[in-house]
Formats: structure tokens, sequence, C-alpha cells
């Protein structure tokens, strides 16, 4: 088990970045669209992390060619998708098991989902009811609540949903499962999520929109989509801990280069604005994403409240549970019990994680108070979670830190620690 070791910063730093992780959420889904198509996917800046190359290896098991240079990636889909030989493994990601079970629902076959430790106990009933009420067959432990999961293809009902939580993968997966339904199918939620799917679907020629009353309407494929053509953007959550570095560093200035200004996918940058912290977005492009750079730059910071767009931040909150705690006052998250079902029970691991770094807090069922204070060196567990484990290591450029079980962070970033000594120099 591999572990960090990371030692105070002596001065302060200023760097640009342009070669941050690609967007996980991204990644993951061009190689699981371009199964829609019937022509070559062209993918570029793919992540070549654990998590999206199970992805990748899961596409290549339903029949399709794989053909990869570095991180530049060609997929070539069957004619028809192939019920695989062997239980589909999805590592660590929940993006991949949950959009998976909708994409897979209405296909002839028989298919099994797994994943890692931490992966098989995350509860899955959040995606298998709402499919199951439209004729999917979903079963596995906890009645289909628990991973390994059982997949049957079967012939789907179109729908009209209100899903009770705001989850973009949950929202993917019906959308997936909808393309195949018999008729118009409708999605609605209470706060927009992630947007991804809606936007590349639509950009490959899918009929998907959002009508007057707020439900995203998904018409069936008449036929397949186009194939995709894309530069995967670099990652605002991995990017956001060198964001948050640079916020909580004194004199330190960070720019990141080529990243998704999707609204959805920024909010977090907004909440440091909102504490202080110097900001600026730069567009370059907008083709499948607005993409552009962003500058942060160090400033005192305040106390703020984060209760809105929770699903628009729910990965970055560890990390901007360290600016809290470097905040003048009482930081508050509210609103975010999302956070409880995530790698970790992400509340619990940052509270206590901060309380072993002399922060005091109060938590609460869905989210907690963070007092601004001085963090000192600990020893920290991450608990399996990549985010744990990289928001302590920034809290770490402050005082020293000692983190277990580092391994978890190959999931999603594999530079991630070249990138923290690059702050070093």
């Amino acid at each position: 088990m591999k572990s960090f070791n990371i030692e105070a910063l002596k001065k302060p730093f200023n760097i640009t970045i342009d070669n941050i992780a690609s967007d996980k959420s991204i990644s993951h889904r061009c190689a699981m669209f371009s199964l829609l198509s019937d022509k070559p996917s062209y993918i570029k800046n793919f992540l070549t992390a654990e998590d999206t190359l199970n992805t990748l290896s899961i596409v290549e098991q339903l029949g399709a060619i794989i053909e990869r240079d570095g991180s530049s990636v060609k997929i070539t889909p069957p004619k028809e998708l192939s019920e695989p030989k062997n239980v589909l493994d999805c590592g660590n990601s929940g993006t991949a098991m949950r959009l998976f079970c909708g994409f897979l629902s209405s296909l002839e076959g028989s298919f099994v989902l797994t994943g890692d430790k931490y992966l098989n106990i995350r509860p899955m009933n959040r995606v298998a009811l709402p499919l199951r009420s439209i004729g999917a067959f979903i079963d596995g432990r906890e009645n289909g609540n628990k991973a390994p999961l059982f997949i049957k293809g079967a012939s789907l009902k179109s729908f009209s949903y209100e899903s009770p939580v705001d989850s973009a993968q949950v929202k993917s997966a019906m959308i997936l499962a909808a393309l195949r339904a018999n008729d118009i199918s409708k999605y609605k939620e209470n706060e927009l999520t992630r947007d991804h799917t809606e936007r590349m679907l639509a950009g490959m020629g899918a009929k998907i929109h959002t009508n007057d009353e707020g439900f995203i309407e998904i018409q069936p494929l008449s036929g397949p989509l186009k194939p995709l053509d894309i530069t995967v953007p670099t990652d605002p959550s991995s990017a956001f801990f060198f964001a948050t570095a640079a916020a909580v560093v004194p004199g330190s200035q960070v720019t990141i280069k080529n990243v998704t200004l999707n609204p959805t996918r920024i909010e977090a940058y907004k909440v440091l604005q909102r504490m202080g912290a110097d900001v600026e977005f730069i567009q370059v492009e907008n083709v499948y994403e607005p993409i552009g750079d962003i500058i942060i730059k160090h400033n005192k910071l305040e106390a703020v409240v984060v209760e809105e767009n929770i699903s628009w931040l729910i990965d970055e909150l560890p990390a901007l549970s360290i600016a809290m705690s470097q905040a003048k006052g009482t930081s508050v998250v509210k609103n975010a019990k999302e956070l409880r079902v995530k790698e970790s029970d992400r509340i619990k691991s940052v509270v206590n994680n901060l309380d072993l770094c002399g922060i005091k807090y109060n938590e609460f069922e869905d989210g907690y108070e963070v007092i601004g204070g001085t963090l000192r060196k600990a020893k920290i567990d991450s608990h399996g979670d990549h985010r744990i484990a990289m928001s302590f290591s920034i809290a770490g450029l402050l005082c020293g830190m000692d983190i277990n079980d580092t391994d978890c962070i190959l999931t999603s970033f594999p530079n991630f620690e070249d990138l923290l000594n690059e702050l070093k120099k």
C-alpha cells in the first residue's frame, strides 16, 4: 500500500499547468457513447487512468476494436454488440457501473458488472429501481443494491420520471436506457446536474432537448449516431486541487490550461471567488464543451456558506474543506448528503481528518461546519478515496502531512504526485 509524506512548502509558487489529468466524466462517456455509432470515433487526450481504462476494456469486451497511441484512442464499434465472455470490471468507478446499467439494460444478452472492494459496497438502487420500473432486469447482492450486478437485456418502456436525487449518474443511466425505449421518454431533476451526457449525445445527433416544463425529452434512436471526434479537456475537478493550493499558500498563483468551463463543472471555483480568492476565467473555444484557462491567485479567505448547486461541486467539496480551514470564520456545507455515498463517506472522512489536523468542526447528516484555524501535520487515512487523499496532500503544503493508502489516486489522476512535486521547485 502506497503512502505520501508531504513536506510543507518553503516558498510560494507561480506555475502554469497544461498536463493535469483529462476529464474523467467525459472520457468515460466517450468510450461508452462510441458504441452508439456505426463508424470509428477518434478521441484525443483520453484519460489513461485506471477507472477510464477499465471502461475502455469493457467497451472492447462488448465487441469494439480499440487502437491506442498514448492518450489518442480510435474506437471502431462492432456491427452488433456481443455478449461478453467474462465479468465486466468497473474498478473503482461508480460512473461506469451506473451508466453501464442503463446502457446494457436493453441489449440482448447477459452481463455481470463488478468493481473493487470500495465500489461493491456503494448503493446501486438509485439506478436499479427506476430502470426496473421500465422493464429492466437487474439483480445483485441486497436485491440489486450492491454489486456484483447481473443484467439481462430486456425490452424497455418509455417513461416520465422525476428523480428524487440530483445525480448526473442516474440521469445518464436513464437517458441511455431511453435511447432504446419504445417511445419518447422524459426525465426531470430538481437541480441541473452535470450535463455532459446531454451535450455529447446531442452533438452526435441524438434527439434530446429540455422542454418548457423542465423535462429532458429523449427520442428513441432511429439509427446509428454520428461518431465522436473530440479532444477531451482538462478535468476541472482534478485541477481544483491545485486551484486550492494557490488559494491557501500565501503569494501563490496557478494558471490551468485547456479546462472545460461548463457551468456545471466550475462551481467550486466560483465558491473560491466568493471566499476572496482571485479567480479569472478565459474562454478559448466552444464546440462540444466551452474550453479555456483558469487563473487562481492567493488572497485572504473569508468563511462561506455552501448550500446551492451542490451537485455541481460534490467532487470538489473535500478540497474546498481545506480552503475553509484557512478562512476567517465558520464555513458551512449543507444539502450535501450525497457525500455519504461517494468512494467513502466523505462527510466523515473530511471532518475526522480535519480533526486530526487540529481544525474544529461540527458534523451534520447532510454536511458540516469548518471553523477556520491553523492546520497541523497528522497521519491521514484516505479510506481508499482518491479525493480525500489528494485534498489532504494539498493541506500538507502548509504544514506537512503523512497520508496512507494513496494507490487510489491512480484511478483518476496518475500524475498528481509529479505535479505536486513541481510546486516545490
